[in-house]
């Protein structure tokens, strides 16, 4: 829990009443819970829920069907002690959590529910802002933080729908890492990248962008013509200048988009598309698991720590339970 913005130290495990699924939703007991920049950005101040969603901190768990609510039953393909991982609005770190039923799945193909705990979110942002921009074969994708948890997910799903990708990270073994997964091409952002990137590869098709202001012009200038620019986070600042002009002779296209606040049943129709199209390539070792990070739930402090300090590579995790399926 959060009772005021700050530092990791103002995070608490506390006590909170029991919650109950209600209509369309499920009950999940969870077995571990990611941990993701808007788990920070939310500690911070700087990213509260939606309105109605939990204000716990925590957007994606793994765990087992605990109850199902009115309205909810085998036609959903969900029954009680099954293991699965949800995609959630808020709530995660915790040891139950409630969930619309379009947003439970069964966790990736091959994967015990420690390191599902950290796929699904990742997996339904990647994959809902590539459909976004359309990334098709032959396309030249960048990425930025390719070490990450987003990165190293877009990374290995641009190779896979056959696009060209440049990624950026912060130090040698960071670099390696994204040319490990796939990367074409590797440059660290403490150099000039951008110009590294038009040496390499001249325009850019589709830039998934977590920076915001900070490279606006410079993603504008790195497009390709009839280029698309999606912005999916801030860290480098939410305000800055656009030329307009600088877009119409290149026909290109600036959008953002968010998960976390999508209504209903555009959540269930990504997650859809996720366990459709995603999941077997977890399966069959085409997108395969990053370094995963675990910390106990009474350790989220240190965890956080962790994932601000930049070193981290891959996923963190919270444990919360064991994988053991709830008694009935």
């Amino acid at each position: 829990m959060v009772t005021e913005p700050g530092e990791p130290e103002v995070l608490r495990v506390e006590e909170v009443p029991e919650v109950e699924p209600g209509p369309g939703e499920v009950l999940v007991e969870v077995v571990a819970a990611g941990v993701n920049r808007a788990d920070l950005m939310q500690r911070q101040g700087h990213y509260p829920p939606p309105p109605g969603a939990s204000e716990t901190i925590g957007l994606e768990v793994s765990g087992h069907v605990a109850a199902l609510g009115e309205g909810v039953d085998g036609t959903d393909g969900l029954e009680v002690g099954q293991p699965c991982v949800a995609l959630l609005a808020g709530g995660g770190y915790a040891e139950r959590v409630v969930v619309p039923a379009g947003q439970v799945l069964p966790p990736p193909p091959g994967y015990d529910l420690v390191d599902a705990a950290g796929v699904l979110e990742v997996a339904a942002t990647v994959w809902s802002t590539l459909a976004h921009a359309h990334l098709s074969s032959g396309e030249t994708f960048l990425v930025h933080g390719g070490a990450g948890g987003i990165g190293s997910f877009a990374i290995q799903y641009a190779r896979a729908l056959g696009a060209t990708v440049v990624a950026t990270a912060g130090s040698e073994d960071k670099l390696q890492h994204c040319r490990d997964l796939g990367a074409d091409h590797a440059f660290s952002y403490r150099e000039d990248w951008a110009a590294q990137t038009k040496d390499a590869v001249g325009g850019v098709d589709v830039v998934l962008d977590n920076m915001g202001a900070k490279y606006l012009e410079t993603h504008v200038d790195l497009l390709a013509p009839d280029g698309r620019l999606v912005v999916i986070g801030f860290q480098g600042g939410r305000r800055a200048t656009l030329d307009l002009g600088a877009l119409l002779p290149k026909r290109l296209s600036v959008a953002a988009i968010s998960l976390r606040g999508r209504p209903l049943d555009q959540k269930a129709d990504i997650c859809r598309h996720v366990a459709e199209e995603v999941w077997p390539l977890l399966g069959d070792g085409t997108i395969r698991p990053t370094p995963l990070t675990t910390y106990a739930l009474d350790d989220v402090v240190e965890a956080h720590r962790r994932l601000e300090s930049g070193d981290n590579v891959g996923k963190i995790v919270l444990r919360v339970s064991s994988s053991h399926p709830p008694t009935p």
